[in-house]
């Protein structure tokens, strides 16, 4: 049996580098489309999402009625690539200072999100550079990664001391079992889809380990 987390586990999940607690899940089903990859690699990310949204009782979509997709996920080789998508400036704000940032951090990837008006998530943006470091990982083991994070509005922090993915003896990379029940127990229907209390932590812990 998987070990489950305790509430204060759960709770700096969501707890963001300035202190403040924000949960948030997608509020409508989740529509992908992949930039940039050849056709092995797009069925590979469009695999994990498919995998990551089962697992969470969530659904996809072809097309997002305002949209068209919802959850964008771009690989490219430079930051300067980006501004030069058209139509991304509209759906990224300020894009060319974000892109300034990410060069000078020497970042290799980054995430965006959009959300309704009721706080749920409504978008997603995925900017993946692959530099040498990208490079080594495997689409299997980078697209879980990818989609895992994309599934919740996790904290900024959530995953820098340990990743969301563990090796097993076979050496293959399959999600953490504790972090798949809290994906599993965001999703049930009896909880909110925005959460800036701690509090919400509290509800959430108590459902892990109950909502396989």
């Amino acid at each position: 049996m998987a070990a489950t987390m305790t509430a204060d586990e759960v709770e700096r999940l969501f707890t963001r580098s300035d202190g403040s607690y924000l949960f948030a899940r997608w509020g409508r089903p989740i529509a992908p489309v992949v930039f940039g990859v050849e056709d092995a690699t797009l069925s590979v990310v469009k695999g994990a999402c498919e995998a990551v949204v089962a697992l969470a009782g969530h659904k996809m979509a072809e097309t997002d009625p305002e949209l068209g997709a919802n959850l964008m996920v771009f690989f490219f080789r430079d930051w300067e690539e980006l501004p030069q998508v058209p139509g991304l400036d509209r759906l990224v704000p300020d894009l060319a200072p974000l892109v300034a940032r990410l060069v000078k951090a020497e970042a290799n990837q980054y995430r965006v999100f959009r959300f309704d008006d009721a706080g749920a998530i409504q978008a997603a943006f995925v900017f993946l550079r692959m530099d040498a470091h990208l490079a080594e990982v495997s689409a299997e083991t980078l697209a879980l990664s990818q989609m895992v994070q994309t599934i919740l509005l996790w904290s900024d922090t959530a995953f820098q001391d340990r990743s969301a993915l563990a090796r097993i003896d076979t050496g293959k990379t399959i999600l953490r079992p504790e972090i798949a029940e809290v994906i599993r127990a965001a999703y049930d229907p009896v909880m909110p889809v925005v959460a800036q209390d701690p509090a919400h932590a509290l509800r959430l812990a108590a459902r892990v380990g109950r909502t396989a």
